[in-house]
């Protein structure tokens, strides 16, 4: 007699293991732990990056205008 009243085949626990693997995502886990931390070298990091625009819409525009009157 086992311990435990409800055991489950052998096909559903592993079902139930390989969809809790899924579910932790184990293996990207895995994957960024041996992976080599980033050069801080500054000749090592990227080039110039191009800068995100900024846009203002007119409402903002006039909410500012009308809070920074000379």
């Amino acid at each position: 007699m086992s311990s435990y009243d409800d055991l489950a085949s052998l096909a559903e626990m592993d079902a139930d293991a390989r969809a809790t693997r899924e579910q932790l995502r184990l293996r990207q886990a895995v994957d960024r732990v041996v992976r080599p931390a980033p050069s801080l070298h500054f000749d090592e990091q990227p080039g110039e990056r191009a800068k995100r625009g900024l846009e203002v819409s007119a409402a903002a525009a006039a909410l500012a205008a009308a809070i920074y009157v000379d």
